[in-house]
Protein backbone atom coordinates (compact mmCIF):
# COMPACT_ATOMS: atom_id res chain seq x y z
CA UNK A 1 0.00 0.00 0.00
CA UNK A 2 1.31 3.27 -0.70
CA UNK A 3 2.11 5.87 1.93
CA UNK A 4 0.31 9.12 1.50
CA UNK A 5 3.09 11.97 1.17
CA UNK A 6 2.60 15.61 2.45
CA UNK A 7 0.39 16.25 -0.71
CA UNK A 8 -1.67 13.59 -0.39
CA UNK A 9 -2.50 13.80 3.48
CA UNK A 10 -5.89 12.46 4.91
CA UNK A 11 -6.69 11.99 0.87
CA UNK A 12 -5.74 15.64 -0.45
CA UNK A 13 -7.59 17.00 2.68
CA UNK A 14 -5.91 20.49 2.49
CA UNK A 15 -5.83 20.47 -1.33
CA UNK A 16 -9.38 20.36 -0.79
CA UNK A 17 -9.98 23.46 1.58
CA UNK A 18 -7.49 25.29 -0.01
CA UNK A 19 -9.07 25.10 -3.47
CA UNK A 20 -12.87 26.00 -1.60
CA UNK A 21 -11.68 28.91 -0.39
CA UNK A 22 -9.85 29.73 -3.54
CA UNK A 23 -12.63 29.35 -5.86
CA UNK A 24 -15.32 30.95 -3.28
CA UNK A 25 -12.93 33.70 -3.06
CA UNK A 26 -12.88 34.41 -6.69
CA UNK A 27 -16.83 34.00 -7.03
CA UNK A 28 -17.46 36.43 -4.10
CA UNK A 29 -15.15 38.79 -6.45
CA UNK A 30 -17.09 38.40 -9.44
CA UNK A 31 -20.57 38.46 -8.17
CA UNK A 32 -19.34 41.74 -6.04
CA UNK A 33 -20.68 44.51 -7.73
CA UNK A 34 -19.57 48.13 -5.27
CA UNK A 35 -20.35 51.50 -6.07
CA UNK A 36 -17.04 52.09 -6.03
CA UNK A 37 -13.94 50.58 -8.02
CA UNK A 38 -12.68 47.17 -6.05
CA UNK A 39 -10.34 47.38 -3.25
CA UNK A 40 -9.53 46.12 -0.20
CA UNK A 41 -11.49 49.30 1.44
CA UNK A 42 -14.91 47.23 0.62
CA UNK A 43 -16.66 45.03 2.37
CA UNK A 44 -15.56 42.19 0.08
CA UNK A 45 -12.11 43.51 0.65
CA UNK A 46 -12.24 43.43 4.67
CA UNK A 47 -13.45 40.19 4.31
CA UNK A 48 -10.90 38.82 2.14
CA UNK A 49 -7.91 40.96 4.18
CA UNK A 50 -9.23 38.87 7.20
CA UNK A 51 -8.95 36.17 5.80
CA UNK A 52 -6.10 36.36 4.48
CA UNK A 53 -4.31 37.56 7.75
CA UNK A 54 -5.57 34.23 9.18
CA UNK A 55 -4.00 32.09 6.93
CA UNK A 56 -0.77 34.07 7.77
CA UNK A 57 -1.20 33.97 11.09
CA UNK A 58 -1.58 30.45 10.57
CA UNK A 59 0.91 29.79 8.62
CA UNK A 60 3.92 31.46 10.89
CA UNK A 61 2.29 29.27 13.65
CA UNK A 62 3.35 26.43 11.68
CA UNK A 63 7.35 27.46 12.83
CA UNK A 64 5.93 27.53 16.17
CA UNK A 65 3.95 24.04 15.74
CA UNK A 66 7.27 22.14 14.16
CA UNK A 67 9.35 22.69 17.35
CA UNK A 68 6.45 21.73 19.77
CA UNK A 69 7.73 18.54 19.97
CA UNK A 70 5.18 17.49 22.94
CA UNK A 71 1.97 19.41 21.22
CA UNK A 72 -1.12 17.30 20.39
CA UNK A 73 -2.55 19.88 18.12
CA UNK A 74 -2.53 17.84 15.03
CA UNK A 75 0.02 15.68 13.44
CA UNK A 76 3.21 17.43 11.76
CA UNK A 77 2.84 16.32 8.62
CA UNK A 78 -1.03 17.25 8.35
CA UNK A 79 0.53 21.05 9.61
CA UNK A 80 3.05 21.01 6.94
CA UNK A 81 0.58 20.09 4.03
CA UNK A 82 -2.24 22.98 5.31
CA UNK A 83 0.79 25.10 5.25
CA UNK A 84 1.56 24.30 1.71
CA UNK A 85 -1.86 24.52 0.00
CA UNK A 86 -3.08 27.34 2.14
CA UNK A 87 -0.03 29.44 0.87
CA UNK A 88 -0.87 28.82 -2.78
CA UNK A 89 -4.38 29.75 -1.63
CA UNK A 90 -3.13 32.95 0.03
CA UNK A 91 -1.89 34.47 -3.31
CA UNK A 92 -5.22 34.36 -4.60
CA UNK A 93 -6.63 35.70 -1.81
CA UNK A 94 -4.78 38.06 -1.12
CA UNK A 95 -4.52 39.42 -5.09
CA UNK A 96 -8.57 39.97 -4.53
CA UNK A 97 -8.55 41.75 -1.49
CA UNK A 98 -6.01 44.48 -3.11
CA UNK A 99 -8.52 44.61 -6.05
CA UNK A 100 -5.54 44.88 -8.09
CA UNK A 101 -4.49 48.43 -7.09
CA UNK A 102 -1.01 49.00 -6.26
CA UNK A 103 1.01 51.63 -5.69
CA UNK A 104 4.44 52.87 -3.79
CA UNK A 105 3.24 52.26 -0.52
CA UNK A 106 2.99 49.43 2.38
CA UNK A 107 0.36 48.03 1.49
CA UNK A 108 1.76 46.82 -2.00
CA UNK A 109 5.04 45.74 0.30
CA UNK A 110 2.78 43.30 2.22
CA UNK A 111 1.79 41.73 -0.80
CA UNK A 112 4.75 41.50 -2.68
CA UNK A 113 6.55 39.90 0.54
CA UNK A 114 3.03 37.76 0.79
CA UNK A 115 4.20 36.46 -3.01
CA UNK A 116 7.91 35.91 -1.85
CA UNK A 117 7.07 34.08 1.15
CA UNK A 118 5.32 31.93 -0.53
CA UNK A 119 7.36 31.50 -3.77
CA UNK A 120 10.39 30.66 -1.36
CA UNK A 121 7.96 28.30 0.26
CA UNK A 122 7.53 25.99 -2.99
CA UNK A 123 11.19 26.61 -3.67
CA UNK A 124 11.74 24.92 -0.24
CA UNK A 125 9.24 22.18 -0.91
CA UNK A 126 10.78 21.43 -4.20
CA UNK A 127 13.73 20.50 -2.47
CA UNK A 128 12.21 18.55 0.64
CA UNK A 129 10.57 16.54 -1.72
CA UNK A 130 13.42 15.90 -4.14
CA UNK A 131 16.62 15.69 -2.39
CA UNK A 132 16.39 13.10 0.18
CA UNK A 133 16.04 10.48 -1.30
CA UNK A 134 19.10 11.94 -3.69
CA UNK A 135 21.23 12.66 -0.44
CA UNK A 136 21.06 9.07 -0.19
CA UNK A 137 21.45 7.40 -2.68
CA UNK A 138 24.69 9.94 -3.03
CA UNK A 139 25.85 7.94 -0.02
CA UNK A 140 25.62 4.53 -1.68
CA UNK A 141 24.02 2.95 1.27
CA UNK A 142 26.32 4.14 3.63
CA UNK A 143 25.98 6.97 6.36
CA UNK A 144 28.49 9.79 6.60
CA UNK A 145 30.75 8.11 9.27
CA UNK A 146 31.20 5.33 7.49
CA UNK A 147 32.27 7.31 5.06
CA UNK A 148 34.52 9.42 7.22
CA UNK A 149 36.07 6.03 9.13
CA UNK A 150 36.98 4.37 5.16
CA UNK A 151 38.71 8.24 4.37
CA UNK A 152 40.68 8.31 7.54
CA UNK A 153 41.78 4.12 6.52
CA UNK A 154 42.81 5.28 3.16
CA UNK A 155 44.76 8.38 4.57
CA UNK A 156 46.24 6.35 7.62
CA UNK A 157 47.29 3.48 4.86
CA UNK A 158 48.59 5.63 2.12
CA UNK A 159 51.18 7.49 4.49
CA UNK A 160 52.21 3.93 5.72
CA UNK A 161 52.71 2.65 1.98
CA UNK A 162 54.35 5.82 1.16
CA UNK A 163 56.60 6.68 4.04
CA UNK A 164 60.01 6.16 1.71
CA UNK A 165 58.31 7.88 -1.30
CA UNK A 166 59.49 11.52 -2.38
CA UNK A 167 59.47 13.88 0.33
CA UNK A 168 57.09 16.08 -2.07
CA UNK A 169 54.57 13.39 -2.24
CA UNK A 170 54.28 12.83 1.09
CA UNK A 171 53.97 16.63 1.84
CA UNK A 172 50.89 16.53 -0.71
CA UNK A 173 49.31 13.42 0.79
CA UNK A 174 50.03 15.28 4.37
CA UNK A 175 48.47 18.27 3.15
CA UNK A 176 45.07 16.72 1.63
CA UNK A 177 44.55 14.93 4.50
CA UNK A 178 44.03 18.16 6.46
CA UNK A 179 41.95 19.42 3.62
CA UNK A 180 38.34 20.66 3.90
CA UNK A 181 35.53 19.36 1.96
CA UNK A 182 35.39 22.89 0.31
CA UNK A 183 37.29 25.46 0.49
CA UNK A 184 34.89 28.16 1.15
CA UNK A 185 30.65 28.06 2.00
CA UNK A 186 29.59 28.88 -1.78
CA UNK A 187 31.23 26.17 -3.75
CA UNK A 188 28.86 23.76 -1.17
CA UNK A 189 26.06 24.72 -3.64
CA UNK A 190 27.71 23.83 -6.58
CA UNK A 191 29.28 20.44 -4.90
CA UNK A 192 32.71 21.25 -7.09
CA UNK A 193 36.21 21.96 -5.16
CA UNK A 194 38.47 22.92 -8.19
CA UNK A 195 41.37 23.11 -5.41
CA UNK A 196 40.90 19.63 -4.10
CA UNK A 197 44.32 18.36 -2.60
CA UNK A 198 43.20 14.64 -3.22
CA UNK A 199 43.09 15.48 -6.98
CA UNK A 200 45.93 17.21 -6.83
CA UNK A 201 47.91 14.40 -5.07
CA UNK A 202 46.93 11.95 -8.10
CA UNK A 203 48.16 14.79 -10.46
CA UNK A 204 51.29 14.19 -8.68
CA UNK A 205 51.49 10.55 -8.40
CA UNK A 206 50.75 9.99 -12.24
CA UNK A 207 53.72 12.33 -13.04
CA UNK A 208 55.59 10.46 -10.35
CA UNK A 209 55.14 7.20 -12.14
CA UNK A 210 57.70 8.12 -15.11
CA UNK A 211 60.58 8.64 -12.63
CA UNK A 212 59.91 5.05 -11.10
CA UNK A 213 60.53 1.43 -11.35
CA UNK A 214 60.60 -1.68 -9.65
CA UNK A 215 59.03 -1.72 -6.22
CA UNK A 216 58.53 2.02 -5.61
CA UNK A 217 56.58 1.56 -8.93
CA UNK A 218 54.56 -0.85 -7.45
CA UNK A 219 54.13 1.39 -3.97
CA UNK A 220 53.38 4.36 -6.48
CA UNK A 221 50.41 2.57 -8.09
CA UNK A 222 49.03 0.99 -4.98
CA UNK A 223 49.05 4.71 -3.18
CA UNK A 224 47.43 6.17 -6.38
CA UNK A 225 45.00 3.34 -6.20
CA UNK A 226 43.66 4.45 -2.30
CA UNK A 227 43.54 7.80 -3.85
CA UNK A 228 41.49 7.16 -6.43
CA UNK A 229 38.81 5.70 -3.62
CA UNK A 230 39.13 8.40 -1.25
CA UNK A 231 38.67 11.18 -4.24
CA UNK A 232 35.55 9.33 -5.17
CA UNK A 233 34.22 9.18 -1.37
CA UNK A 234 34.74 13.05 -1.21
CA UNK A 235 32.89 13.83 -4.89
CA UNK A 236 29.97 11.74 -2.72
CA UNK A 237 30.05 13.89 0.21
CA UNK A 238 30.38 16.73 -1.93
CA UNK A 239 27.89 15.82 -4.24
CA UNK A 240 25.53 14.98 -0.28
CA UNK A 241 26.54 18.24 0.95
CA UNK A 242 25.35 20.05 -2.27
CA UNK A 243 22.15 18.88 -2.05
CA UNK A 244 21.51 19.23 1.70
CA UNK A 245 23.15 23.13 1.12
CA UNK A 246 19.95 23.23 -1.06
CA UNK A 247 17.35 22.04 1.53
CA UNK A 248 18.70 24.04 3.96
CA UNK A 249 19.82 27.50 2.25
CA UNK A 250 15.80 27.79 1.47
CA UNK A 251 15.52 28.70 5.00
CA UNK A 252 18.14 31.56 4.82
CA UNK A 253 15.68 33.54 2.43
CA UNK A 254 12.15 32.23 3.51
CA UNK A 255 12.33 32.60 7.22
CA UNK A 256 13.59 36.65 7.37
CA UNK A 257 11.03 36.86 4.29
CA UNK A 258 7.96 35.78 6.54
CA UNK A 259 9.19 38.42 9.97
CA UNK A 260 9.21 40.69 7.39
CA UNK A 261 6.15 39.79 6.07
CA UNK A 262 4.81 39.91 9.83
CA UNK A 263 6.03 43.12 10.05
CA UNK A 264 4.40 44.49 6.65
CA UNK A 265 1.42 43.06 7.44
CA UNK A 266 0.96 44.99 10.91
CA UNK A 267 2.14 48.38 9.45
CA UNK A 268 -0.59 47.75 6.60
CA UNK A 269 -3.97 46.92 9.30
CA UNK A 270 -2.78 49.90 11.62
CA UNK A 271 -2.66 52.33 8.51
CA UNK A 272 -5.78 50.96 7.23
CA UNK A 273 -7.81 51.18 11.00
CA UNK A 274 -6.12 54.37 12.18
CA UNK A 275 -5.57 56.17 9.25
CA UNK A 276 -8.08 55.55 6.69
Amino acid sequence: MKQPTLLSYQNYRYLKLASLLAIASMLAYIAHNPSVKPSGGTWLGYTLGTIGTLIILLLLAFGIRKRSYQSTLGKLQGWLSAHIYLGAALVIVATLHSGFEFGWNIHTLAYVLTLLVVASGFWGMYFYIRNPARMSAALRGETLEQHLLAIAEIDNHSRTLAMNHYDHVNQALLASNNAPLFENFWQQFSGKNPQCRTAAVTSLLIASTEKMTGEQAKINAAVYELQLQKLARLNRLRHYTRLKTWVDSWLIVHVPLSIALLAALTAHIVSVFFYW
